[in-house]
């Protein structure tokens, strides 16, 4: 049996590619997904047009002009990939409702986002996270570590996790090659994300959020009136037991004990209840409190109360995915259990052409064999909403990150059109190599591919976590402190990620031989471990070396939040529009009707505003940076946001 590294095997999908049959090859399915294509691409051009797309704020921060409920949706759209319906769902049908618990911890850390994150983040006038670093602790190092991680992370996690489950799922329904289906939809996606800017992926995620919602929502009905409802469903769920089990041990194919419960034993459990709660946390405060991706939408928003408004809507949304997609992928394995739950490699191989499990096919199949005509189009649909949607996001963060903290290091002088064009251009990169990374997702294992996803961010990310948490709320720790807690941790998590990649996660007909010192850790307890030892770093390292006076630290830290006394950066800004350039008189030349079409179609022409005076900066930049609210509707988000946090409280015992 080949090695598995990650989750990634030598084995080829050949089974996969040969599909015997095309599900979507009727002209309901057919009308609904060009239909679906037709909407996204006339929302995305509505909002191309409607929004200022020619200036660094407009197409990153879409001119800081949104609303509560779009911001929530695309949160919520940002944050729900393909990955999820395709990973989550498979790990379910596989071990159960706890990797519903990490849907559910989103609800506790959304509030912390906008009530604690989101406030010193518009204070301190930033455009990205690595931007922030820069603020709070000066120096260079830090802000490009962070730069370049987070890309790297982009690439390898998120982008290839939501390619590979798109074109799992594209592949069964359509028959069409991977390649093909995936080259398409990156190209359909990049065409509005490049020509739109963060508006238009905002508006597009509304849309599509209503789409994977309602589409998802149809397929739990008819999920559960196959099954014969929740009792039924739970009853046999627990006898779905594939028949050709060879010489293989129950625990590896028989239901667990404890599959309706979230919080499972502390060190028997697949998901230990101390990691759920903690480690897991960890990992979220990084990701929805400072990932660029998540961040850079709630930052669009016109004020503080409409960001928190968007975060309670994306935690009431984030309730959803526990019976949309965890419920569905438990269901298929009930209904198809000799192909979801196969555990002899040789039937796998010949199901879904991996050796090790099929559980990652449980939502396509369900989805191909379960709807009728037209709704399965809708499906299809939602699963390419749900890639789009992440896509976007990702592309349009990525391309924030590499313009402002990689590009205006290496070209300080850059006039705004060439940010622009930068920015545009760099997207174009990223599609590239997640093309070239195909084959490398193609052969990704199929039980494997949401853990994968965690495991990565539980080596990579804590380190991360701990700078911003102590950065906010710590105005002692300074830029040596968080260098080297960075440093150090990182090479901590690389440690444990390579000692995987070269031993295999391995599976339990076939064991990892990894040692147990360095893999015996569960990877949400490493997550802790590794967390608490960058606090020790950056604190030890910080106390032992001069601290950074108050002057540079006004409005960058919880203590000092609501100062009103001028702040002396630490360092320059990388770029600062050159307005010299705008106040030359030069004759231009009228650019010609290709040219001008083109300029228009990018958001590239150039209006030139009226110069404003430095008072009138000076006020400009005082809004942007406000973050007072009206008491009204600030008391209004306040009851929501305890509302949110008693059903957190409410489904978590429930379900534990």
């Amino acid at each position: 049996m080949p090695r598995d590294y990650f989750g990634f095997s030598y084995v080829k999908r050949d089974a996969m590619n040969n599909t015997s049959s095309i599900a979507i090859n009727n002209p309901a399915d057919i009308s609904v997904i060009v239909i679906y294509f037709l909407v996204v691409l006339a929302v995305g051009l509505w909002a191309m047009v409607r929004t200022n797309r020619a200036t660094v704020g407009g197409f990153f921060l879409a001119g800081r002009s949104m609303v509560w409920w779009p911001i929530g949706a695309s949160l919520f759209a940002s944050n729900i990939g393909s990955g999820h319906f395709v990973g989550i769902a498979g790990t379910a049908a596989a071990t159960g409702i706890a990797t519903g618990g990490f849907e559910w911890n989103a609800l506790i850390v959304v509030v912390l986002l906008g009530w604690l994150f989101v406030p010193i983040y518009i204070k301190a006038g930033v455009v990205t996270m690595p931007e922030y670093l820069k603020k709070r602790f000066g120096g260079q190092r830090i802000r490009i570590y962070l730069s370049v991680l987070s890309l790297f992370l982009y690439i390898f996690t998120k982008i290839s996790a939501d390619l590979f489950s798109g074109a799992i799922f594209i592949n069964l329904a359509l028959g069409l090659n991977i390649y093909l289906a995936v080259v398409a939809l990156l190209v359909v996606t990049a065409l509005y994300t490049v020509t739109g800017g963060l508006a238009a992926v905002i508006y597009t995620d509304t849309l599509q959020t209503i789409i994977m919602i309602v589409g998802s929502f149809i397929l739990m009905g008819f999920a559960f009136n196959e099954v014969g409802g929740y009792e039924n469903f739970q009853e046999r769920y627990m006898n779905a037991i594939p028949s050709i089990t060879g010489n293989i041990s129950k625990s590896c194919y028989e239901p667990r004990q404890d599959s309706f419960h979230i919080f499972r034993d502390a060190i028997t459990g697949d998901l230990p209840w101390p990691g759920l709660v903690f480690g897991l946390t960890i990992q979220a405060l990084w990701y929805w409190c400072t990932d660029q991706v998540i961040v850079q939408r709630c930052l669009s928003g016109k004020n503080l109360s409409h960001v928190k408004g968007g975060c309670i809507l994306c935690g009431y949304l984030k309730l959803v995915p526990m019976f949309i997609i965890v419920f569905p992928g438990m269901i298929s394995r009930i209904l198809y259990t000799d192909v979801v739950a196969c555990v002899d490699p040789n039937e796998c191989i010949k199901h879904c052409g991996t050796s090790v499990g099929c559980t990652n096919i449980a939502y396509p199949k369900l989805v191909v064999n379960l709807m009728p005509d037209g709704l399965r189009g809708l499906m299809l649909s939602v699963m390419l909403a749900s890639l789009m949607s992440s896509l976007t996001s990702i592309f349009n963060s990525a391309s924030t990150l590499f313009t402002m903290d990689i590009y205006t290091k290496i070209r300080p002088s850059a006039s705004e059109k060439e940010l622009m064009i930068i920015g545009r251009a760099f997207i174009l990169v990223l599609i590239g190599v997640s093309i070239a990374w195909i084959p490398v997702v193609q052969s990704a294992q199929s039980g494997q591919l949401f853990d994968y996803i965690q495991a990565i961010t539980g080596y990579l990310t804590p380190p991360v976590a701990a700078v911003f948490i102590l950065g906010i709320f710590c105005k002692r720790v300074n830029e040596s402190g968080a260098f080297y807690g960075l440093t150090i941790g990182l090479v901590i998590g690389l440690t444990r990620m390579i000692a995987e990649f070269v031993y295999g996660t391995g599976s339990c007909v076939e064991p990892s031989d990894c040692p147990t010192i360095i893999c015996g850790v569960h990877y949400l307890y490493f997550a802790i471990i590794l967390f608490v030892l960058s606090c020790i770093i950056i604190l030890g390292v910080s106390l032992v070396t001069k601290p950074i006076p108050d002057k540079h630290l006004y409005r960058l830290c919880w203590s000092l939040r609501n100062s009103t006394e001028e702040r002396v950066d630490l360092e320059k800004e990388d770029w600062v529009e050159n307005v010299n350039n705008m106040e030359i008189e030069e004759p231009e030349e009228e650019p010609g009707f290709c040219k001008k079409t083109l300029e228009c179609f990018c958001g590239l022409e150039q209006k030139k505003a009226p110069k404003l005076s430095k008072e009138e900066e000076a006020e400009l930049q005082k809004k942007l940076t406000d973050t007072t609210e009206v008491p009204l509707w600030r008391n209004v988000v306040n009851i929501n946001a305890i509302l949110l946090l008693c059903v957190a409280v409410f489904f978590h015992g429930f379900y534990g």
